[in-house]
C-alpha cells in the first residue's frame, strides 16, 4: 500500500487546472528582466504578474532533462533522476544544538563540522549548506558556506544563494575547484536550490537566481514551500495544484533563458498549526502533499525532490526519531529523488550533529526497506532446507557465512542491540549520547578531501572576501 498516491484521472486534473490558473491568474515575477524574457517568448503582463500560454508551458517542461549526473571532487557521478534516491543533510538552520543539549546560534565552525562529518556518513550522498553562521557578513555568506563545502567534503551538495551576488560567488568558487566553466558543465558539483514564495510569487533575488543560474548552465532545484492554511489553501489537494502552478512557472523561464537546463522538481510544503502558530515540515500532512507532488514530478518526466527525515521537535527525543522514520520512509516510498532534512530539528531551524549521526541509520533502514526481498535461486535456499532437515542449526553453515553481511542492514552502535545485562553494565546509554561518541570520532579523522581543490576554492574565497572589506 502507496499512502498518498493520487489516481491517474487526478494527476490530470491538477495538471489542467495547473495550465488554466497559469493563463488566467498567472503568477507574479518581481524583476523586470523576467518579465520582458517571458513576454519575448509569448507570455502576457499586467506589471508584474505574468499569464501563460498552455503551450508555453507544456513546451518549457519538455525540454528539462529527465535525469542528470552531480559528480564529487573523487570524479564519481550520482545520477539525479530515474529510481534513484539519495539523501542529503538539511539546509539553512540557524542555530546548532550541542552535545549537552545547548541551542545556540550557528557559527562558521558549525558549519564545517557538519560538512565534515557528513563527508564521513555513508548513507547520506550529498552534503549542503547546513546552517547559517551568524558572524559571517551577509555579503560574504553564500560563498563562504560553499567554500566551506568545497574545502570540506568529496561529496556532491545542495546549496543556494541568498543574494544575486551571491550566485556569480558560488559560481566562481565551483569553476575554480572543478578546473574550469566546460568542466563544471560537464560535471556538475552542485544542484542550488531557488525558493519560491507562496501564494505564486518569485521575489526579486530568485527571479536573479532563475536567470542568472540559467545563463551560468547551474543545475536549479526550485522549492515551492506552501504553507497549508496559511499562503495555500486548507485542503491537501488545493496545495499540491499551488505547488504545481509555481513549480512550472519557474520552468518556464529558466527554459526561456537557457533550454535544455537542468532543473529538479522540488518542494517544502509546510503546514500552519493554528494552535500554536508555528510552521510545521514534518506533519503527516506535508508528508503526504509530497507525495502527490513527487506523482507530478513523474508526470512531467522530472527528477524531484523533498524535504523529510526532519523533525519538529527541539531534541533528540521519541518525537524526533517517530517524525524522521516516518517521513523519511514515506518519501523514499513515494520515489523522490533527493530527500533533504538530515540532522534537522526545530521547523528546520536547528541542526543536530548527533541526530544526523541517528539520522544515517534510519536513512540505512529505508534504503534496506527499498531493497526489498531478492528473490534468485540462492536466496531461496531449497536445497539447503532440504539438506539441512528438521532441527538443523544454520549458524554455522557457508551460506550464513556468505551472507550474514549481505543481506541484513548492519547498523551502527547508535542502534543498540545488547541484552539488558550488557546494555546496564555499559551506562544504560542512549541513541543521543551514542552518536555524540560517533561525532567525536569521525571529526577527529583526516579529511581526505583534494588538496588542490581546497587550495582552488580557498583562492577564490579570498578574493571575494577582499572584494567585500571582510
Amino acid at each position: 500500500m502507496s499512502f498518498g498516491q493520487l489516481p491517474e484521472k487526478n494527476i490530470h486534473e491538477i495538471h489542467e487546472n495547473a495550465l488554466n490558473l497559469l493563463e488566467s491568474t498567472g503568477v507574479l515575477f518581481n524583476d523586470p528582466e523576467a518579465v520582458e524574457i517571458l513576454t519575448s517568448h509569448g507570455a502576457s503582463a499586467d506589471g508584474s504578474i505574468i499569464r501563460f500560454p498552455r503551450n508555453m508551458v507544456e513546451e518549457a517542461a519538455k525540454k528539462v532533462p529527465s535525469e542528470f549526473d552531480l559528480y564529487g571532487a573523487d570524479g564519481n557521478a550520482l545520477r539525479i533522476g530515474g529510481n534513484e534516491t539519495h539523501f542529503a543533510a538539511g539546509s539553512c538552520g540557524i542555530r546548532i544544538r550541542g552535545k549537552e543539549g545547548a541551542i545556540k546560534q550557528s557559527v562558521g565552525v558549525d558549519l564545517r563540522d557538519i560538512v565534515r562529518l557528513t563527508d564521513g556518513l555513508d548513507n547520506i550522498a550529498l552534503a549542503s549548506s547546513s546552517v547559517v553562521p551568524h558572524e559571517i557578513p551577509e555579503a560574504i555568506g553564500d560563498s563562504y558556506r560553499v567554500a566551506q563545502l568545497l574545502q570540506n567534503t568529496r561529496k556532491p551538495f545542495v546549496t543556494g544563494a541568498f543574494s544575486a551576488q551571491g550566485l556569480f560567488d558560488i559560481y566562481e568558487l565551483l569553476e575554480a575547484a572543478c578546473g574550469g566553466k566546460d568542466a563544471l558543465a560537464r560535471k556538475p558539483r552542485a544542484v542550488l536550490d531557488v525558493c519560491s514564495l507562496s501564494p505564486l510569487k518569485w521575489t526579486d533575488v530568485s527571479c536573479r537566481n532563475l536567470i542568472d543560474g540559467a545563463r551560468l548552465n547551474l543545475p536549479l532545484e526550485l522549492i515551492s514551500a506552501p504553507l497549508i492554511g496559511a499562503t495555500a489553501p486548507m485542503t491537501l489537494y488545493g496545495c499540491v495544484l499551488m505547488h504545481t502552478v509555481e513549480i512550472l512557472s519557474g520552468i518556464v523561464l529558466i527554459q526561456c533563458v537557457n533550454p535544455g537546463n537542468r532543473v529538479v522538481y522540488g518542494g517544502a510544503p509546510m503546514y500552519f498549526d493554528m494552535r500554536r502558530s508555528t510552521t510545521s515540515l514534518n506533519s503527516v500532512e506535508t508528508s503526504l502533499v509530497g507525495a502527490a507532488y513527487a506523482q507530478m514530478g513523474r508526470f512531467y518526466g522530472l527528477p524531484t525532490h523533498i524535504y523529510a527525515c526532519l523533525s519538529d521537535a527541539k531534541s533528540n527525543d521519541a518525537q524526533a526519531g517517530l517524525e524522521s522514520g516516518i517521513s523519511a520512509l514515506m518519501a523514499a516510498q513515494s520515489g523522490f529523488n533527493i530527500i533533504s532534512g538530515a540532522g534537522m530539528l526545530e521547523f528546520c531551524n536547528t541542526f543536530s550533529l548527533e541526530k544526523l549521526v541517528i539520522d544515517n541509520e534510519i536513512i540505512g533502514m529505508v534504503k534496506r526497506l527499498a531493497k526489498g526481498v531478492s528473490c534468485g535461486e540462492e536466496e531461496m535456499a531449497a536445497g539447503l532446507i532440504g539438506e539441512m532437515g528438521p532441527g538443523s542449526d544454520y549458524l554455522s553453515t557457508g551460506h550464513t557465512f556468505k551472507w550474514f553481511r549481505k543481506e541484513p542492514y548492519l547498523p551502527s552502535d547508535v542502534i543498540d542491540r545488547k541484552n539488558l545485562e550488557l546494555w546496564q553494565s555499559e551506562g544504560c546509554r542512549t541513541a543521543e549520547q551514542k552518536a555524540s561518541d560517533i561525532v567525536s570520532k569521525k571529526l577527529a579523522q583526516v579529511n581526505g578531501k583534494p588538496q588542490e581543490i581546497k587550495d582552488a576554492a580557498e583562492a577564490v574565497w579570498e578574493k571575494i572576501r577582499m572584494r567585500e572589506g571582510s
